[in-house]
């Protein structure tokens, strides 16, 4: 995976401890069920393309990768949300996507 984007770096130098919690939180959390780590970022993708949130998109989606999903799943992970949270913020979010996919 590349290297972590220069504003949550910041984050991170600037409030390490929070940052450390937040990461301790979401690796728990993910140990706390039998999801395995594609499904697990497929799901954190939905949610970040609800709340229509471009840097956790793009964190998903790179992580999703990492760990296997295709390039049509992750599209999918998203499409399905059409019905949902409707067509403008899944489009963005496709966007968002595309610029992880076409740059890995």
């Amino acid at each position: 995976m590349k290297k972590i984007p220069a504003h949550y770096a910041k984050l991170k130098e600037r409030h390490g401890k929070l940052i450390e919690a937040v990461e301790a939180l979401g690796m728990t959390a993910k140990a706390a069920g039998p999801l395995d780590a594609q499904a697990a970022e497929l799901i954190q993708l939905a949610a970040a393309v609800a709340i229509r949130s471009e840097g956790s998109v793009h964190s998903h989606a790179r992580r999703a990768l990492a760990n296997g999903a295709t390039p049509a799943q992750i599209r999918h992970a998203a499409l399905l949300l059409t019905s949902v949270v409707g067509f403008p913020a899944v489009a963005a979010a496709l966007t968002w996507i595309d610029d992880v996919i076409e740059g890995a």
